[in-house]
């Protein structure tokens, strides 16, 4: 293929070019993206039920609209779906994003407005080209095909109205792309979208490795487990000897860092790059604009007007919020959303720790609550909470106290959770509660289900029994013990189970 880079080079300047406009500017650019997005809601429910049409300012906007979560919002997405017009966002929306659920429901639905397509994701991504090719100069990246690795339209609906597509957000914007774009990418819209990974993983290698892949996208677990599927297929021990101009890795959804060392060892770390996104369901919110990792340069005006909750009023009804310019370096704060596809005032869930003011750089630095995301799977509290409930039921056991982690992959073995449970009772078998446990969280969560899907990304959950009291010593050992006791249910790393099990 004809090295296209420097044809296309000077089409993406002028995005790096209008970021550095930003720096000093922050409030009038922020501010710019809220006045668009108040008038063209103005005439939605949304915008009559909180009188859109007569804000002037921002103080009119926070004094008017509360903070909200999707169990707020629930009932008008689920009109949307049904087909109504007008209600969060102007028309008919016809796309929407599941990702995992909140405490009302297995899976919530993102509204992707065709504004959001335009105003927000597709022009997030071509930032990330943009920043990528400013740090790197001798970047041939348009001289080969871009991999992207992306889901499907299943769902958890079954009353879906012709016309209206629900799934990944990835589906629905491989789904929508311009079709131009798909003469730079693989696989084929027909394989991008198989729902049946045992399937699909097969058809995207065949479609790959005869490929002049320069470039690929996607989620760092999920990739992991296609190229070294890939690598044993082909016999090879690099990445590069199956695509040997393959220079960078564009990766998000989950954090890096625990796949870094597993990248290294199956790339030539001379001529691999990464650089990471911050693209949700809900928005595409920054890019990696530095060659060292770390922090993401938030995007200003990619059609979102940005708030910051400090992790001290987290949980409260009317929770302050501070705009964009007003945010401090060094300080973590929940993430608040108003954007092109209806979501106003929405807590999205994520905290972010404030790397740099201005430029506004930011670090993802976890969630507003106990997770486990260490795979794409945002397993949540409240889905093992019932989960474990359901499976010891069912199996004659009695929980007296648990917590999980993951277990990250090596190069033998593909991750898994791990559940260090305290018993009342056990189960009458293990491995039963084990295959039950693992039953009730994919019913639960349907990103876990999805990675568990024929176990070709997820190991089922390992159960270690703990030992009697081991909870109260470690309680006691934190200085917690006590009647406002409380052991993390699940966490994101290792260091709360490591140190339990020390224990032991």
């Amino acid at each position: 293929m004809i090295n296209l880079t420097p044809l296309l080079r000077p089409a993406f300047a002028p995005r790096v070019r209008a970021a550095r406009s930003w720096q000093g500017h922050i409030r009038d650019v922020q501010t710019a993206q809220l006045r668009r997005l108040l008038h063209t809601a103005r005439r939605t429910a949304v915008g009559e039920r909180y009188g859109f049409a007569a804000m002037r300012s921002y103080d009119d906007f926070v004094r008017t609209v509360p903070v909200v979560e999707y169990a707020d919002i629930r009932a008008d997405v689920m009109r949307m779906v049904a087909g109504e017009c007008d209600v969060l966002w102007p028309g008919r929306c016809r796309r929407f994003a599941q990702s995992s659920g909140t405490s009302d429901g297995k899976s919530k639905f993102i509204p992707v407005t065709d504004a959001s397509l335009r105003l927000n994701h597709y022009l997030g991504a071509r930032d990330v080209v943009a920043h990528y090719l400013a740090l790197y100069p001798d970047s041939r990246i348009f001289s080969g095909k871009a991999f992207i690795l992306g889901g499907s339209f299943a769902n958890e609906l079954s009353d879906v109205p012709a016309g209206v597509t629900v799934g990944d957000l990835s589906a629905n914007l491989i789904d929508a792309i311009n079709p131009a774009v798909n003469l730079l990418r693989v696989p084929s819209r027909r394989i991008a979208l198989m729902a049946d990974w045992s399937e699909k993983l097969p058809a995207l290698i065949d479609a790959a490795v005869r490929q002049d892949i320069t470039n690929i996208s996607g989620v760092p677990s999920w990739f992991l487990t296609l190229l070294r599927r890939a690598m044993e297929r082909e016999g090879v021990g690099s990445v590069h000897d199956i695509w040997p101009h393959l220079e960078v890795f564009f990766h998000g959804g989950i954090s890096f860092e625990p796949y870094r060392e597993q990248y290294a060892r199956i790339t030539d770390p001379a001529r691999m790059r990464y650089l990471e996104t911050y693209n949700a369901s809900e928005g595409f919110f920054a890019v990696q604009d530095l060659r060292e990792p770390g922090s993401m340069l938030l995007l200003l005006d990619a059609g979102v007007f940005y708030e910051f909750v400090p992790l001290d009023r987290v949980g409260e009804r009317h929770p302050e919020a501070l705009p964009a310019w007003q945010v401090e370096q060094g300080r973590t704060y929940a993430l608040l959303v108003t954007a092109p596809n209806g979501l106003w005032r929405y807590s999205i869930g994520d905290t972010v720790r404030i790397e740099s003011a201005d430029p506004l750089r930011i670090r993802i630095a976890g969630r507003t609550r106990c997770f486990i995301n260490a795979f794409g799977e945002e397993l949540m509290v409240h889905n093992a909470d019932r989960a474990i409930a359901l499976a010891a039921e069912a199996t004659g056991a009695e929980v007296l106290n648990y917590t999980a982690a993951p277990v990250f992959a090596t190069d033998t073995r593909r991750g898994c959770h791990q559940w260090l449970i305290e018993w009342g009772r056990e189960p009458r078998s293990m491995s039963e509660f084990a295959a039950r446990l693992d039953a009730e969280l994919q019913r639960q969560n349907s990103d876990y289900q999805a990675k568990r899907s024929g176990t070709i990304f997820l190991d089922p959950p390992l159960v270690t029994t703990a030992a009697p009291g081991l909870f109260d010593r470690w309680l006691a050992s934190t200085g917690k013990l006590g009647g406002q006791r409380k052991v993390p249910r699940l966490s994101n790393d290792r260091t709360l189970i490591s140190r339990l099990l020390a224990l032991q």
